[in-house]
């Protein structure tokens, strides 16, 4: 019997985290995750799902949890998503009319909705290749490549990438901020989420699962392959962009 109904992958954008929701759900005991909860795509699971549309387009947001549930849960019953800073507040909002006894109370409102909830923290150590990997990706429109049945994000727009030190500038402030409110958030709920660092994932993917399933009290079916279903996207291009802005930061800053 599991000990958790839910968990959550809370990180910020370039941090692997299609990369672990694919390796988390081809474990095939850790629920199907994904952004479920990214506003812009809400509407587009909510047709993905058949819910009924009122007639100004809306739909009620019970019943969309309701579906996000079924369609992320795995056999066992347990529930996986992602969440980006800032959305998990959207959607306590959201829910805070379905349950109104317990608006303002995060984690409870959260559990009424989700059930026992475990949260995962990911996040990037080198927050100047988080920065590059960001601005290019709002460039050229790739969030990924590969894919685990996502809403969006793995189409490119076919712009060329192109060098732009401000943008890198300033994903990587915003990078930083989004982290630590996720820190602020964890300390005032008294939450203890199982960390995971990128860099840890990208040389051993396998363990890093294996170690999420563990935090979860999950194991792993016997003859069960942890497999990946997103390719790295780095390249020459993401290590030239560092390097350049770099020597422009030591330029800027002699000495």
């Amino acid at each position: 019997m599991t000990t958790v109904d839910t968990y959550v992958v809370c990180a910020t954008p370039r941090t692997g985290s299609s990369l672990l929701l694919g390796l988390l759900d081809s474990t095939g005991v850790a629920g199907h995750p994904q952004a479920y909860f990214r506003a812009p795509d809400e509407p587009l699971w909510a047709d993905r799902w058949g819910i009924p549309r009122r007639p100004d387009g809306g739909f009620d947001y019970a019943d969309y949890v309701r579906a996000a549930l079924a369609a992320g849960r795995t056999a066992n019953g347990v529930f996986g998503a992602k969440l980006m800073w800032g959305t998990l507040d959207e959607v306590l909002e959201k829910l805070a009319p379905v349950h109104p006894d317990l608006a303002g109370d995060d984690l409870r409102l959260w559990e009424r909705a989700f059930g026992r909830t475990r949260f995962v923290h990911l996040r990037r150590d080198d927050v100047l290749a988080q920065a590059v990997s960001w601005a290019r990706a709002e460039q050229t429109g790739q969030w990924f490549v590969g894919g685990n049945g996502e809403i969006g994000g793995g189409g490119a727009t076919g712009q060329a990438p192109r060098f732009d030190p401000a943008a890198i500038e300033a994903y990587a402030r915003l990078a930083s901020a989004h982290d630590a409110g996720w820190r602020r958030w964890f300390a005032a709920h008294d939450v203890r989420p199982h960390p995971v660092r990128y860099e840890d994932l990208a040389a051993d993917p396998a363990g890093v699962t294996r170690g999420v399933l563990d935090f979860l009290g999950l194991e792993l079916p016997a003859g069960r392959v942890v497999t990946a279903r997103h390719r790295r996207q780095a390249d020459d291009v993401n290590r030239e962009w560092a390097e350049r802005y770099r020597s422009r930061a030591a330029d800027a800053h002699p000495g």
